[in-house]
């Protein structure tokens, strides 16, 4: 094993995680554990939302009560919902300036680099969340200038209410699976984006998620809708202390994508390898849009995530690029979803992972061609790579073509590097 690394210097640093350190908060220590209803009215109460999302929340919590664990994927029975930390509240106010961050956040951001690359403009807007809420946010004066709206998603209930009520679980409907049920819940933070339309964001919009509570649960919400013409390229990454026991993050992610407009979304997904990080992402595509998923999973334990494309409108367009890296104790579980609901759609998806010292990678993906959408295009390819006999790769494809006239390649191979 060390002769291949050797040779193979770039896999070395495969597993090795830096941002394992932790902050002390006596309010995170003192925090309620277990979920009940008494626990999301709490949390709706804190945040003064309106009766229909309460509402909404308890149905969540009915629908996660109910639906069973998925059992087709990575093993969860590591996850004990009644020791989990549902709601961690940092700070009481949102900061716009670094300088206003209690010290031992900012210090945290100084760390992992965050405040830097917005002083040398690498980004046009920020949202920070360290727990359950959005510590810090900025945007560029210009961007609001012309009608952008880049806020933390609580905030975009309070203030945007019409047009959050108008989009919020159109894309991911409330009982779409247990853990998007649980998300419906418990949600608070994540990023709420409005792009006009015509308006073109050139400068990346970026978003870090930093879980710093023991058996903390991180539940952010993220709605993006993309004007028509507009384009959008969102980045998020996050990281998390090394504890003994597990984490939660489950995330639900929503994306419309209106006619002719082009959304980039970007993830860096670097949790410490006690964290289950169970995703829901997806977007929607209108006639002649865009939607690109770049998705690299480098850290956590376990990690479900399959960001799918609904290609709704002619001429549509979805590509997904899936990176993955697995080390000891790592099962990484990722792919795509692409669905061509409408004629002269097309879809692209790669796939790459890489997995060491006994690691798993699994590429899991769907392409649908659904009747009606004829001359539909699509293409996956997966390439996996073990860096030795301990490790494992799975690719679990799956073909649904409902129409004749359309065009599907498919392409997987797993190589292995060899000690001599």
């Amino acid at each position: 094993m060390s002769d291949v690394l050797a040779k193979n210097p770039g896999l070395e640093g495969i597993g090795n995680y830096e941002f394992g350190w932790s902050d002390k908060n006596e309010v995170s220590a003192n925090s309620r554990r277990g979920l009940n209803e008494d626990v999301v009215r709490d949390i709706s109460s804190k945040k003064n939302e309106p009766q229909w999302m309460l509402d909404l929340r308890l149905k969540g919590l009915n629908l996660f009560e109910k639906k069973p664990m998925p059992t087709w994927g990575s093993d969860l029975s590591g996850i004990f919902f009644d020791t989990i930390k549902y709601f961690v509240r940092s700070t009481e106010k949102q900061a716009t300036s670094w300088e206003d961050l209690p010290d031992d956040i900012k210090n945290t951001y100084d760390r992992l680099g965050i405040p830097e690359a917005e002083k040398q403009r690498l980004v046009s807007g920020v949202a920070a969340q360290y727990e359950s809420e959005v510590v810090y946010h900025s945007i560029r004066e210009d961007l609001e200038a012309q009608g952008v709206i880049f806020v933390d998603t609580d905030t975009a209930l309070r203030e945007h209410e019409e047009l959050f009520k108008e989009y919020f679980g159109t894309v991911i409907p409330v009982g779409d699976n247990k853990f998007a049920a649980l998300n419906t819940s418990v949600w608070s933070g994540g990023s709420f984006i409005y792009i006009p339309k015509g308006v073109k964001v050139d400068i990346p919009l970026q978003a870090y998620f930093r879980i710093n509570t023991e058996n903390m649960g991180q539940f952010e919400r993220t709605l993006i809708i993309a004007d028509e013409d507009s384009y959008i390229h969102y980045v998020e990454g996050c990281t998390a202390p090394i504890y003994k026991s597990d984490s939660l993050h489950s995330a639900v992610v929503e994306i419309i994508v209106k006619k002719g407009a082009r959304v980039r979304y970007t993830t860096i997904q670097n949790w410490s390898n006690n964290v289950y990080n169970l995703v829901t992402k997806r977007a929607t595509c209108a006639e002649g849009a865009t939607m690109e998923w770049v998705d690299g999973n480098i850290g956590s334990k376990v990690t479900m995530k399959y960001p799918a494309i609904f290609l709704m409108g002619p001429h549509a367009k979805g590509e997904t690029l899936s990176l993955a890296f697995a080390g000891e104790g790592q099962h990484q579980d990722s792919g795509a979803k692409m669905v061509h609901a409408a004629p002269y759609t097309s879809s692209s998806v790669i796939s790459k992972s890489v997995a060491r010292n006994g690691g798993r990678t699994s590429y899991r993906g769907l392409v649908q061609v659904q009747e009606g959408a004829h001359h539909s295009k699509s293409t996956v390819k997966c390439d996996a790579l073990l860096v030795d006999t301990i490790s494992r790769s799975d690719t679990y494809p799956y073909v649904d073509i409902r129409e004749d006239d359309v065009s599907m390649g498919h392409e997987a191979t797993v190589s292995k590097i060899s000690d001599d």
